[in-house]
């Protein structure tokens, strides 16, 4: 056992023995985390670095913050998600290494605690946030703690939004790379992973069919795009409401009905936030909802669905199954709320599948490996992830599979390079 358990902050470490079978699990479906492990684990890399994780501590990000650790990493790891936090997979990675400032259900005070420990403790060298909440402290009360750091990455949307008006102001104290928008990131994890797994959140905490119903997905981003598909194809009738009008006509392509909030709100039986935005669903569309409408974000904050309004309209929830609250309203009508409006596939759930977060958190490792290696060139700006490390991980992952692909010859090779027929 680490002599790391001792720092760490944990809710209750006898729960570890359980952690250890979430990870082994994952950790056998996870390819090429499992190479990287063995190949850098070796040279160690990182070694004299001091990693801070704040990302939703569970099994997948518990195998990824141990291998920065076998690759010579001191880690810090912290939650992103008061709930997403699972207590078990926290206590078993602490017991392979890793300082763990963090637990499930924390209040606010708690999990802000848990953040600024995480930071006094790590004395970052290179920082890897989901949601930026590592970073909005590094540069409003811990810009102390910034100058030591060489840069970092972010895993989310969200984050990456929060990033570029951070750049666009000229505010940016070290330079981050924008995981999130690599492809081998977000045209799986957030496509497959995300909607694979927030259907799978309402299936499983509901218990109710999403055949035959109505499901309203608000935003078609590739987090919108994964669960409509996935609604899709479970026999549901599929209704997308958009802000942009480019991305409402992809919607109409693929074939969605497309309308406002204000008209989809009176259909669905089932609602699906991931916008980024706050106050999606709010009072108008609340006082227009069917009875027992079912209502789920997977936005990184508890803002897309506005529990302000829902309290004005059917006082406080009651808990009427595991991570389901009711809403009663006055006419008779109840909404369930699915993991308090927090990401239903993570705080009501188990995250995307094993598989798909290989491919994030393969990018998330090289990219830092790369951070390194270039340290010298970077500058306070958002930096997007280099292709290179795209195709070495979707090579990687090919091989693990079994599947080849051509390859072009010299000759189309020069074809495709002249402008000469």
């Amino acid at each position: 056992m680490s002599s790391k358990v001792a720092v760490s902050t944990l809710r209750n470490p006898a729960l570890a023995p359980e952690g250890h079978l979430k990870i082994n699990w994952v950790k056998a479906h996870m390819p090429i985390l499992s190479q990287l492990e063995k190949e850098f684990g070796k040279t160690k890399p990182f070694a004299g670095h001091r990693v801070a994780m704040s990302i939703h501590l569970e099994a997948k990000t518990a195998y990824m913050a141990m291998v920065f650790a076998a690759a010579g990493a001191e880690v810090y790891l912290t939650g992103s998600n008061p709930l997403s936090t699972q207590d078990d997979v926290a206590a078993a990675v602490a017991e392979n290494g890793v300082v763990v400032h963090a637990w499930h259900a924390s209040t606010p005070s708690e999990y802000d605690e848990h953040l600024n420990r995480t930071l006094d403790a790590a004395r970052a060298t290179l920082l890897l946030d989901d949601g930026g909440d590592l970073t909005y402290l590094l540069h409003t009360s811990r810009t102390d703690l910034a100058e030591g750091l060489i840069a970092g990455s972010e895993e989310t949307s969200t984050g990456v939004q929060r990033l570029k008006a951070m750049e666009k102001e000229g505010v940016l104290r070290f330079p981050m790379v924008a995981v999130n928008n690599a492809y081998m990131k977000h045209l799986f994890d957030n496509r497959y992973g995300t909607g694979q797994s927030t259907l799978e959140s309402v299936m499983r905490n509901t218990n109710l069919s999403i055949a035959g119903k109505t499901v309203v997905i608000a935003g078609y981003g590739w987090c919108g795009k994964g669960c409509a598909m996935r609604a899709k194809g479970l026999g549901a009738r599929v209704i997308v409401t958009e802000v942009d009008p480019i991305v409402a006509n992809e919607a109409l392509m693929d074939g969605m009905d497309v309308m406002p909030m204000g008209e989809a709100a009176k259909r669905g039986d089932v609602f699906i936030t991931v916008t980024g935005c706050e106050k999606v669903l709010r009072e108008e569309h609340f006082r227009v909802m069917k009875n027992n409408a079912v209502l789920a974000n997977s936005g990184h904050f508890d803002v897309e669905i506005w529990k302000p309004d829902l309290e004005k309209l059917g006082g406080k929830p009651v808990t009427v199954r595991k991570n389901v609250q009711a809403y009663s309203f006055e006419d008779g009508r109840r909404v369930y709320l699915i993991g308090e409006g927090r990401l239903a596939n993570l705080a009501a759930g188990d995250g995307h599948p094993a598989e798909v977060m290989d491919l994030s958190f393969a990018v998330q490792f090289l990219t830092h490996l790369w951070i390194l290696e270039n340290r010298a060139t970077l500058r306070n700006e958002v930096i997007p992830v280099p292709l290179e490390i795209d195709r070495r991980v979707a090579a990687t992952r090919l091989r693990a599979l079994g599947v080849q692909i051509d390859e072009l010859t010299p000759e189309q090779a020069l074809y495709l390079e002249s402008w000469k027929v």
